[in-house]
């Protein structure tokens, strides 16, 4: 029951945050963190595409993603699990090799940016691995790499859920910003680690 209500909320949370590139896209361009963006940032047409090329596969791999871990997707059609986790991957290098590049322009200078960085790059490796593990008939590895990456994919609902708890409690967004670009990804890369160490560990998750 426990497992069933973590994974149902997982789903729930993905799904929600996956579709929350839709501000963007639909003509909000001031939506979110954009609110407190420098104007000149939006005359840079490499920033430009590399946040919307991040943000919309980025959303597409949260809605995809979380499918992969289902033994009912995968029993009804190994097809539909392959097709799903093509999709992922890709989805996953294409956004991380963006995010990589607008963190250079984070806000809040470089320790902010050097937690987007390390998450951006975090994440294709994991990511990356988990399909070279899959080439290679090596299923439980690619099991467990696919963990870690969809712990790094999570992070953008994990960043939107510490915000509002850290935002009073260093009293200002820019210091809640600075910390989030860190702890929206390593404690859910320690949660990974502790899935991944339990025996059995692709089972019971699922």
């Amino acid at each position: 029951m426990a497992k069933k209500f973590s994974w149902g909320l997982v789903a729930i949370l993905s799904i929600f945050i996956g579709l929350y590139p839709g501000l963007f896209l639909t003509g909000d361009q001031k939506a979110g963190i954009l609110n407190i963006k420098p104007a000149s940032l939006f005359s840079n047409p490499f920033w430009l595409i590399s946040f919307y090329t991040h943000i919309t596969l980025g959303g597409l791999a949260l809605l995809t993603g979380w499918l992969q871990f289902s033994q009912k997707v995968r029993a009804a059609s190994i097809r539909l699990h392959r097709t799903l986790g093509k999709i992922y991957v890709i989805s996953v290098l294409v956004s991380a090799a963006a995010g990589i590049h607008i963190a250079f322009y984070a806000s809040g200078g470089w320790p902010t940016a050097l937690g987007f960085m390390s998450l951006g790059i975090t994440w294709f490796y994991t990511t990356l691995q988990a399909y070279r593990s899959i080439r290679k008939g090596n299923i439980p590895a690619h099991g467990n790499w696919m963990i870690y990456s969809y712990a790094c994919t999570f992070a953008a609902v994990t960043l939107r859920l510490w915000m509002p708890l850290l935002v009073p409690l260093f009293g200002n967004f820019m210091t809640a910003y600075t910390v989030v670009a860190w702890w929206c990804w390593l404690p859910n890369l320690a949660v990974a680690r502790f899935l991944t160490r339990q025996p059995k560990s692709i089972a019971k998750i699922r």
